[in-house]
């Protein structure tokens, strides 16, 4: 018996997939549960159809990476903290910080989980930092720390 799974399921697939099960495991485990749905000619248009969205959403999405992966590409953003004579800063410039010093400087609005910083940026100077936009998809922004004290 063909049916269509709700939800991803060890050993048998991920949700959406059409898979092919003995008749007494669909009608007594599966579609009781509600772990799947019998596979009925309106219900495998209905999954296809849904697939086919959920494929251009992704293709939507990586042209959008890869877009605003160019406009980023070699961008410098200035974050200004208050820092030592030595040029130690008093506290680290964190992802957050990046983040919203690139909405403000360069109208570019991405997520802190996005800046992959090796550690937090703890002195005065210019830091190369990586921003991972989507699954294979990534940049790198220069990140220039100056004295807000007017050093």
């Amino acid at each position: 018996m063909k049916v269509i799974l709700k939800q991803d399921i060890k050993n048998l697939g991920k949700k959406d997939s059409i898979v092919d099960v003995s008749d007494g495991y669909a009608r007594n485990f599966l579609i009781p549960k509600g772990l799947a749905a019998e596979a009925t000619a309106a219900a495998l248009n209905e999954a296809r159809a849904k697939n086919e969205a959920l494929k251009h959403k992704k293709e939507n999405e990586l042209s959008d990476a890869v877009a605003l992966a160019e406009r980023m590409s070699g961008l410098e953003v200035i974050v200004k903290s208050k820092a030592g004579a030595n040029g130690k800063l008093f506290g680290s410039i964190t992802g957050k910080d990046i983040a919203d010093q690139l909405k403000a400087q360069h109208k570019i609005n991405i997520d802190k989980k996005m800046l992959i910083l090796p550690e937090a940026i703890k002195s005065l100077g210019e830091t190369e930092v990586e921003v991972k936009l989507y699954a294979g998809v990534s940049t790198k922004i220069k990140v220039k720390v100056e004295d807000s004290q007017g050093a």
